[in-house]
């Protein structure tokens, strides 16, 4: 079987300003808000890019990447500890996950409205106990483009030779490893020194 996109495809990976982002953490505490309203998810991964990945196949554009935050933990249970800190008191701003969340991946006791700037303070205040905090966005970039390097081998493995030539019409092979190239062109990470020309070619064609 091959690897399920992004989640398929992270020690001190470059960033484009010649820095280094940490993202060996063993798990996370994450808030991933919503990009049109102040509605977000709670939880916890030992993968956010898997995990924010399985939850919407659009993920780069559903959630505010700029807003959202990661807070790293020492273990599993660190981590699902820190979810429950952050999430002490919120029962009252429970609300029903987005209809285009994926099920069962949504968590759907594990959404919330009304309470991004609440979560920033929290999320600070653990910053000052000494945990290590990331925005969402720097993380998932440094992330994604760890794994990039895997993109040439498995877009030949997802993509047949009639889909890459245009004559097997719209497929949900292609759909999705559109959505993933579409990830990557959406974070600043270039695509045409890890791509195939016959993929690049697709991909830069019309959509199917």
């Amino acid at each position: 079987m091959s690897p399920p996109g992004v989640r398929g495809l992270a020690a001190g990976s470059p960033l484009p300003t010649g820095q280094a982002l940490a993202i060996d953490g063993r798990c996370f505490a994450y808030v991933f808000p919503c990009a049109w309203e102040d509605h977000c998810k709670i939880g916890f991964s030992a993968d956010p890019l898997g995990r924010i990945a399985a939850l919407h196949p659009r993920w780069f554009g559903f959630f505010d990447l700029e807003g959202g935050m990661l807070v790293e933990a020492e273990s599993i249970r660190d981590a699902r500890d820190l979810e429950l800190e952050l999430r002490a008191g919120l029962g009252g701003y429970n609300a029903p996950a987005p209809l285009a969340i994926r099920v069962p991946a949504g968590g759907h006791t594990e959404w919330f409205r009304g309470v991004s700037a609440l979560l920033a303070e929290r999320v600070a205040t653990l910053g000052a106990r000494g945990y290590r905090t990331y925005r969402l966005g720097d993380w998932l970039q440094a992330a994604l483009q760890q794994r990039a390097d895997r993109l040439h081998e498995w877009t030949l493995m997802q993509l047949s030779v009639d889909e890459l030539e245009g004559l097997a019409g719209p497929t949900p092979a292609q759909q999705h490893v559109r959505d993933v190239l579409d990830a990557c062109v959406a974070l600043g990470i270039g695509l045409e020194p890890r791509l195939a020309p016959a993929v690049l070619d697709w991909y830069r064609g019309p959509a199917s």
